[in-house]
């Protein structure tokens, strides 16, 4: 019956860490940059975009350009943000790596 105490005691834990990160993600921001730094995305940890800034020297003369230098920025942010949760995820789970395709908190 200890086991099973100290397995639940072990998962109370982990949920309030889990939730402590949760919310340090939402405070997270990073930004992602294309078209050396004329578009940059700004995104949380939670994948929510603050801000999005385009150089006034791109215009809108050439639109595919702008969209294109978007979706790269979009891109990046979110690559980073994966790498920041990922780093996250090993502090808290003490390097124990997840199973493929199971990814948290989300």
């Amino acid at each position: 019956m200890k086991n099973i105490g100290q397995m639940m005691k072990q998962a109370q834990e982990m949920q309030a860490k889990m939730t402590e990160m949760q919310d340090k993600l939402g405070a997270l921001e990073v930004t992602g940059a294309a078209g050396g730094g004329m578009v940059e995305v700004t995104m949380t940890g939670k994948h929510e975009v603050r801000r999005v800034k385009i150089d006034p020297t791109l215009g809108t003369s050439d639109l595919d350009v702008l969209e294109d230098l978007l979706a790269a920025a979009f891109n990046d942010a979110r690559g980073k943000v994966e790498t920041q949760v990922s780093e996250k995820m090993s502090e808290l789970t003490g390097g124990l790596q997840l199973p493929p395709g199971m990814k948290l908190p989300f």
